[in-house]
């Protein structure tokens, strides 16, 4: 298929409608209100539904009724209103439930302001509701990718019967670039969905559900969920290495849009001696720990950098990975600013002991 110029939050709309992903429920906020825009018209012509609810807590209770029919739903929100939909986000891992959720950042806490920002990493792969429940969080850098994570969303939520959170910042939803589509799209072998809600037809009523009154059936589920996790855990870590190599003094981490501005300060640095590398998570759960800790325990390797449009939320799980083999610095904006490749030069180069 010849590739299209399309902006994020509507090339993540048709990537949904590429794998049959045509039951969508949302409430407009910006910065993705594209995506229900786009699909409002897409929809019927596809045969599909898209239902604007009355608040993002009816959405995720919207979401658990339709799941539970096996098809394939979704819906897309910014920072507040996927904070609305947390208790029902619980209530669908905690139901086996395969679900996509895409969360198109903006600045916070509380209201904030609709610029881009990364300040829900805690809320995505700490879990964000109640319980002992995660997500599989997955972080694109580019349009492109963003249509291919959502493509894998949906493949990850019916194989692991679990939902699947997509992160971008608002620069990601917003910005235009040249994107394909699969032409003739088919999913991998996936499990069957003979857990869905048809109707009993000549066999026993099921039920879908997270409440479980008997301790010892609620501890069974979270077993269940324990078990499912370290699966996901062995199987779907995702990563991107950027001009690593045996002569990198500093080692920087970074993910989504935050990412491709690190690239460019590589590049810049690079012409003047300095060899830095960027390790990027695409799988923020799981998050890639072994490769972190591999990659950290090189010789060459000085110090570390943590770049983040956020206070530094991605900080405690570099920590925890790189276990203080390294000096492990931050450099970070937050509110809505997006730190430039100038800010982050100088940032390597301070850590680096090069300028003061």
């Amino acid at each position: 298929m010849a590739k299209k110029l399309m902006k994020g939050n509507e090339a993540i709309a048709e990537a949904a409608v590429c794998v049959g992903a045509i039951n969508y429920f949302a409430y407009p906020i910006t910065p993705q209100s594209e995506v229900a825009e786009y699909l409002a018209r897409r929809l019927p012509e596809v045969g599909g539904v898209f239902i604007q609810a009355e608040s993002e807590v009816a959405v995720g209770n919207m979401l658990f009724g339709a799941a539970c029919s096996g098809k394939r739903v979704f819906t897309t929100s910014s920072s507040p209103g996927i904070s609305l939909m947390q208790e029902a986000i619980s209530y669908m891992a905690g139901a086996h439930l395969p679900v996509v959720i895409v969360n198109i950042m903006r600045g916070g806490p509380g209201l904030g302001g609709i610029l881009p920002a990364q300040s829900d990493y805690f809320q995505a792969v700490k879990g964000g509701g109640h319980g002992d429940y995660r997500l599989i969080v997955l972080a694109p850098s580019s349009v492109q990718e963003a249509v291919d994570l959502t493509i894998l969303a949906f493949q990850l939520a019916d194989k692991y019967r679990a939902p699947v959170m997509m992160i971008g910042d608002g620069m990601i939803g917003q910005m235009m670039e040249s994107v394909e589509f699969p032409a003739k799209y088919q999913d991998p072998p996936l499990p069957p969905k003979d857990w869905a809600l048809g109707g009993a037809r000549g066999r026993k009523p099921q039920v879908i559900k997270s409440l479980f009154l008997d301790p010892i059936a609620l501890e069974k589920n979270n077993i269940l969920l324990a078990e499912k996790y370290k699966v996901i855990r062995e199987n779907e870590v995702r990563y991107e290495l950027y001009k690593v190599n045996n002569k990198n003094r500093l080692l920087l981490f970074a993910y989504g849009m935050m990412a491709r501005i690190c690239q460019t300060a590589i590049d810049e640095l690079e012409t003047e001696g300095i060899s830095v590398g960027l390790f990027r998570p695409i799988s923020l759960f799981p998050f890639p720990e072994k490769e972190v800790y591999r990659e950290v325990l090189k010789d060459n390797i000085e110090r570390l950098l943590t770049v983040e449009m956020s206070m530094g939320q991605m900080v405690e799980d570099i920590e925890r990975c790189s276990k203080g083999k390294k000096p492990l610095g931050f450099y970070g904006r937050t509110g809505g600013i997006v730190p430039m490749t100038e800010e982050v030069k100088g940032a390597v180069k301070k850590e680096l002991g090069l300028v003061k």
